[in-house]
């Protein structure tokens, strides 16, 4: 049985990782601060790291201990966030096959939730 707080925990800790890894990798293409400031952002990696490391050990709890499940929601968490602001801050849009890789993120995030392993 999933445990819905830790996963919930381990979603909100992965959103603000993904999040932060975007600015920190993306914005050397949108601001002259990150491109000028590479030593600065590579140390924010750091504390970065937390988000993941938290983001993992919550999922994994809320998986009773098993890893995969909580790897896959990791990673659709981040293609999701990737998307949203790739769309916010440089306008790609999303086309069919970016559609298509949402869609199975979610389908992803869906079957590690909702399918029960006997």
């Amino acid at each position: 049985m999933v445990k819905v707080e830790s996963l919930l925990l381990g979603i909100f800790f992965f959103m603000i990782g993904h999040t932060l890894v975007w600015f920190q990798l993306n914005g050397q293409f949108k601001w002259d601060w990150f491109k000028n400031n590479e030593f600065i952002l590579a140390c924010a990696g750091l504390v970065i790291s937390f988000f993941y490391i938290w983001g993992t050990k919550h999922t994994v709890e809320s998986f009773n201990g098993l890893l995969w499940p909580a790897r896959f929601v990791g990673f659709a968490i981040g293609i999701i966030i990737y998307a949203i602001f790739v769309e916010i801050f440089f306008k790609e849009g999303i086309n069919i096959k970016t559609l298509i890789s949402l869609i199975l993120s979610f389908i992803l995030i869906c079957i590690q939730v909702l399918w029960k392993i006997e």
